[in-house]
């Protein structure tokens, strides 16, 4: 049976971007439509926000189009935009100001900034989009398939280390280190957090899948339990035996915690008996990693689940064993990931290699 709380997901996801085709121009309707078979809902509400700014941008920064309405622009404005007018929406994707209305009428201007791997996401989408155009005979030629994509600098994958991830567990469980504003929750949330920090770093599962997670997901006869991937599709996990006891500990527990309407199924609560949302769970991770791993900044679930899918490929050295538990669609984003990691492999490997006997000893090492 589909996990109602994906299924509620998509439907908000759907109803937004409803929603937000109505602050875009006409032609955008028939471009969602066309990939409607081929994309998830959020990916398409990526796009829409992702087209929204490039509107915005075209009707604030380019004269020709100067305070045009958003929903007012035609295909005939897109035969317009130059190269020149592309390249410029790249570098101002770096730093633009957006403005948002609040409560009370008044209008907030808040900088927003894009580094290297956010340009490359909005300019995709809007390759997406022109490309579309482009097939469909609207326009002449697809120039933003000319405008070259930031490249994107190698950044060092932060992970926790075996002593960290002890840490991090002992902390959850026993509360001493945790400042006073924490230790006054702590009993109520204890084996809550200790399951959810379990269970990202036993089975390296996303957050948006552990918010989703319903009681009735797990079976401990089997240790396995069910988990809805990116996409809506579902597939079994298995637990550790250690991951499992936390887990049959946290579920004790949540089984005589009465949620509220309509979070009767949820696995994780918040304190409020709701089910629990993404940021309250990056909030729990940060305040556990910050006493834990102090010199490791910004340590999130995904660190979490990267720490265990160096993990395991150092245990098994399999990295399509790797892809298949962590949900990439792609080894090759898997081996992206962890080619570090075959690295130190290989030096490893390099030093095991002996070709002559000890120069100094003179005898051949055990």
């Amino acid at each position: 049976m589909p996990n109602d709380y994906h299924e509620q997901a998509q439907r908000a996801r759907t109803k937004r971007l409803r929603e937000l085709q109505r602050e875009l121009p006409d032609m955008c309707a028939d471009y969602f439509m066309s990939i409607e078979q081929l994309t998830s809902p959020l990916t398409r509400l990526s796009y829409a926000y992702d087209l929204k700014l490039f509107f915005q941008y075209l009707s604030d920064e380019v004269a020709k189009f100067s305070g045009k309405p958003v929903t007012a622009f035609v295909v005939e404005d897109i035969r317009q935009v130059t190269k020149q007018d592309l390249e410029r929406y790249a570098r101002y994707l770096a730093l633009y100001v957006k403005n948002e209305s609040l409560d009370d009428g008044q209008i907030a201007s808040k900088e927003i900034s894009n580094h290297e791997f956010g340009i490359k996401r909005k300019y995709a989408s809007l390759r997406a989009f022109y490309k579309y155009l482009f097939a469909e005979g609207l326009i002449e030629s697809n120039i933003a398939a000319l405008v070259p994509l930031p490249k994107l600098h190698e950044h060092a994958i932060i992970r926790l280390d075996v002593d960290e991830v002890a840490r991090i567990l002992d902390l959850a469980e026993n509360g001493q280190a945790l400042p006073k504003t924490y230790q006054k929750y702590h009993n109520v949330t204890k084996k809550r957090d200790l399951a959810m920090l379990s269970l990202f770093l036993g089975t390296g599962i996303r957050i948006s899948e552990c918010v989703g997670l319903n009681i009735d997901d797990f079976d401990f006869e089997q240790n396995a339990f069910v988990v809805t991937r990116k996409g809506g599709k579902e597939v079994i996990l298995y637990l550790s035996d250690e991951v499992a006891a936390a887990l049959k500990d946290y579920l004790d527990e949540r089984r005589n915690i009465e949620a509220l309407p309509g979070h009767e199924d949820a696995c994780f609560l918040s304190i409020q008996r709701r089910r629990i949302t993404q940021r309250a769970v990056e909030n729990m991770v940060k305040k556990y990693a910050s006493i834990a791993a102090p010199l490791k900044k910004k340590i999130s679930p995904h660190k979490l689940r990267s720490t265990f899918g160096t993990n395991l490929y150092r245990e098994t050295g399999d990295i399509y064993l790797v892809a298949d538990v962590l949900g990439h669609s792609d080894v090759n984003t898997t081996r992206k990931h962890y080619a570090a990691i075959a690295e130190d492999h290989r030096r490893i490997a390099a030093q095991k290699t002996i070709l002559r006997e000890d120069p100094v000893h003179g005898d051949h090492p055990d």
